[in-house]
């Protein structure tokens, strides 16, 4: 009987301490939900001495949490400076967003950073939701007030320069990448996004420098030496360019779009065989098109006008764009005939693919060009 007097008496105590000093005193409402708890477990005290009901060791084990651990527990944790509050209320506003309530979620975490300016995960958490309702210069502005309260957060530089991205912003947001890698080098989402929009600018160099430094921290990344393949191929390094396209491959047997570069590469040194191996293995997915009707094309070079219809018949169904372009093909004038008109489906290609595709056969026509025309000059000169 002594026992539960003591247990009742530090029970009051430590409900009167939290409803005094941390929920009037600090006027947070936030503490209602530790106030609750302690008053269920004091009540469940009460009917235990006065009716001698709910006396199993269950409902003792859950007066004592309640009552006693739980206050106790968070008087510890605010000695050590974690705020309760915050973490009550981002606890509430991640089950609301589980249950779809958004409205009610950013409610809470509006009301968490009014009271606690300095809160890193409330006005993250309002980022994150403004961000997927699409407004964009609302998150940044909470991203910000997360880097002033830890600079050393290099995710949220990260998620600030994909937002001025999509708010068309590119310069801002190659800054700001370029920063965040001066003291985080080894984050590849951020020099793979950097090297795009620097080749996007067509800044090869500094494109190769990017890349180049991001493969000393990310030697198996296929996608480094992929783009790294496409920034030397568009100075015109070649050789440099089929290593990094070799590497690709040799991290990643499944990347298509590095072997049909190396094909492209192969043309242009007019590795018929070559070119035509690497082809037959980019076949899938968004290159699929391109590469039947590259290999269309070698079949006319090796003069098998049946096998060249077949391979481009393919292409163009998989993309009817080969087909307009097929019929102004100079190479293909034999064959116009046994080209059948496609329905009308399209696949599309990112731009990214389809700049580099669109320089290195621009690259190819050139120099099948300029080889013809040194041919024709020594013959006359002969």
């Amino acid at each position: 009987m002594i026992g539960k007097i003591i247990f009742t008496l530090l029970s009051f105590l430590l409900f009167a301490y939290i409803f005094l000093f941390k929920l009037i005193k600090k006027n947070d409402t936030m503490y209602l939900v530790i106030i609750i708890c302690q008053a269920i477990g004091i009540l469940v005290n009460l009917l235990q001495i006065m009716f001698s009901i709910l006396n199993g060791v269950f409902f003792t084990i859950l007066s004592y949490i309640l009552c006693i651990i739980l206050p106790i527990a968070v008087i510890i944790l605010e000695l050590k400076n974690i705020n309760i509050s915050e973490m009550l209320s981002i606890i509430i506003a991640k089950s609301l967003l589980i249950f779809k309530n958004r409205k009610k979620a950013k409610d809470v975490l509006f009301n968490l950073v009014t009271k606690y300016d300095k809160s890193y995960y409330g006005h993250k958490m309002l980022a994150e939701i403004y961000k997927e309702e699409g407004g964009m210069r609302k998150a940044i502005d909470e991203y910000v007030k997360v880097l002033d309260i830890r600079q050393n957060d290099y995710k949220s530089y990260f998620k600030i320069s994909e937002l001025l991205i999509d708010l068309g912003k590119k310069d801002e947001a190659i800054e700001m990448l370029k920063t965040l890698l001066k003291t985080k080098p080894d984050m590849c989402s951020a020099s793979l996004i950097l090297g795009d929009l620097l080749l996007e600018k067509e800044n090869f160099k500094d494109a190769i420098n990017v890349y180049t430094n991001a493969v000393k921290y990310n030697k198996e990344n296929a996608d480094l030496y992929y783009n790294l393949g496409i920034a030397y191929s568009r100075i015109n390094e070649f050789s440099i360019a089929k290593k990094c396209f070799s590497e690709c491959c040799n991290l990643n047997s499944n990347y298509y779009n590095s072997y049909y570069r190396l094909g492209q590469i192969a043309l242009l040194y007019r590795d018929i065989n070559e070119a035509e191996k690497y082809f037959m293995q980019s076949m899938y997915g968004e290159t699929e098109s391109k590469s039947f009707y590259q290999l269309a094309k070698i079949s006319m070079i090796k003069n098998n006008k049946v096998k060249a219809a077949m391979f481009l018949n393919k292409s163009t169904q998989i993309n009817n764009e080969f087909y307009k372009k097929a019929m102004d093909e100079p190479i293909f004038l034999p064959i116009k005939s046994m080209i059948e008109e496609p329905e009308e489906v399209k696949y599309i290609e990112s731009k990214k693919e389809k700049v580099i595709s669109d320089y290195l056969d621009n690259t190819y026509n050139l120099t099948n060009f300029l080889n013809k025309k040194e041919k024709k000059n020594n013959k006359k000169s002969n």
